[in-house]
């Protein structure tokens, strides 16, 4: 695996992927390998219906790629802190994106990676069902991974960070 040269901390492994009609697209970039990342099956009725497993690295970054806006739903439900991304037309959910503060944290679900191998550990099953809404967003400042939403101008196939299109590891 390649690392990204531009990282201050620590070189970043790059995972992509996406919805299966190519409508979003998602870059998961750690500071960790990913192999020992904590993956996570969160028992909500949301999370157990889509058979997600998310992960995140506080010292990472996300970038969500929106190639067609019109096909991008964000979700919300339960104590509503954060937008569940899912593909309108092919329905794949890619992650969550939590803003607080003038800040974005994410998590991906490693199910849209196009080398879900790069993360073979199993999920660990969460409940969060005991959280207030500001206990739940402290522990996703804290725990989740910086992130962006990108809209692609038109006949932009990667977004501007520089990330390739195709979904490969880097």
């Amino acid at each position: 695996m390649a690392v990204d040269a531009g990282a201050a901390a620590a070189p970043l492994t790059r995972l992509r992927g996406g919805c299966h009609c190519g409508s979003l697209k998602v870059t998961f970039a750690t500071a960790c390998p990913p192999a020992t990342l904590s993956v996570r099956a969160c028992a909500c009725s949301f999370c157990r219906r889509h058979g997600a497993r998310t992960v995140s690295d506080p010292d990472g970054r996300v970038e969500f790629l929106i190639r067609d806006p019109a096909q991008l739903n964000r979700y919300r439900f339960g104590l509503a802190t954060a937008d569940l991304l899912v593909c309108h037309r092919c329905g794949v959910y890619l992650g969550a994106l939590m803003s607080e503060d003038g800040a974005w944290y994410a998590i991906v679900n490693i199910n849209v990676l196009a080398a879900p191998d790069a993360l073979p550990q199993a999920a660990l099953p969460v409940s969060y069902d005991g959280e207030s809404a500001a206990e739940r967003r402290a522990r996703r400042r804290a725990r989740w991974t910086p992130a962006a939403l990108l809209e692609a101008v038109a006949g932009d196939q990667a977004p501007a960070s520089g990330a390739g299109p195709g979904g490969e590891v880097s």
